[in-house]
């Protein structure tokens, strides 16, 4: 896990959620780059080079949050770019090569009512990338257990379970798979993959509605410090296949998630 991407909104969790990202980033030894995107809207009969007052604009808040962190003696590569956070996203990672998304849950989204602000939630639903949703004003530390949720054991991307393996490995913390039988399930999805088995502490079968509801069930007796869930149109995230914005009073996480590519 090399290269870790911290897209910039403009909410006051911007910092504290930039200050995550360096933190682990030590850690794990990773190199992180901040990415603020902007978009260009043009006015009919102006003159005036909106594209560069805008860039200048994006470059100087960056460098105020930039400020605003304690960067532990890690250079922070800051990125500009014209667009949409998807598309900017997108082509940092063809540049570099990008490991790990780090975002707030709410991104620019001011409403408390709000857990997953539309913006994160389209990264969520659209980027193949993996992710860590860092709660607002959240402070790093070490994985200590770690709940991995899913309703089958067949994995046929192996790299998808990258980057778990790899927090496994640095952290060495307890990793407690959560196998959900939702209806429809054969007795194929009850055998847990290789890679599944090398992670694993502990496994528990429950049988549920949804892999989503199954979470809510066991969260508790687990008390994890980092979810870990993967990202299928008919999983744990089924509802942002709807719409991007999740509210509060329909799942809230008060400790970081891991989204996974999808297992197949």
């Amino acid at each position: 896990m090399k290269n870790i991407l911290v897209p910039i909104g403009s909410t006051e969790n911007a910092v504290k959620t930039l200050q995550y990202a360096i933190d682990l980033a030590c850690e794990i030894n990773a190199t992180v780059y901040a990415l603020r995107a902007y978009k260009v809207q043009s006015k009919a009969g102006t003159i005036i080079n909106v594209d560069a007052i805008l860039m200048r604009e994006s470059n100087l808040y960056m460098r105020s949050v930039i400020n605003s962190v304690d960067r532990r003696g890690k250079e922070i590569h800051l990125i500009s770019a014209k667009g949409n956070v998807l598309d900017s996203i997108a082509s940092v990672d063809k540049e570099v090569g990008v490991d790990l998304i780090v975002m707030g849950p709410k991104s620019n989204s001011i409403k408390e009512e709000v857990f997953l602000g539309s913006t994160t939630g389209s990264v969520v639903k659209q980027s193949n990338i993996p992710m860590l949703l860092v709660p607002d004003a959240y402070t790093f530390k070490p994985f200590n257990s770690v709940l991995t949720a899913f309703k089958s054991g067949i994995v046929n991307r192996k790299e998808a379970l990258a980057p778990l393996l790899y927090l496994k490995n640095k952290f060495n913390p307890v990793v407690n798979l959560l196998l959900v039988k939702t209806p429809g399930y054969t007795e194929d999805d009850l055998v847990l993959d290789a890679s599944l088995e090398a992670v694993k502490s502990s496994l528990t079968i429950t049988e549920n509605a949804t892999t989503f509801q199954g979470v809510l069930e066991h969260f508790q007796s687990n008390q994890p410090d980092l979810l870990c869930v993967f990202r299928r149109k008919r999983g744990f995230f089924k509802k942002l296949w709807e719409k991007n914005t999740i509210l509060k009073k329909e799942y809230h996480c008060n400790i970081p998630m891991l989204v996974l590519s999808g297992k197949k």
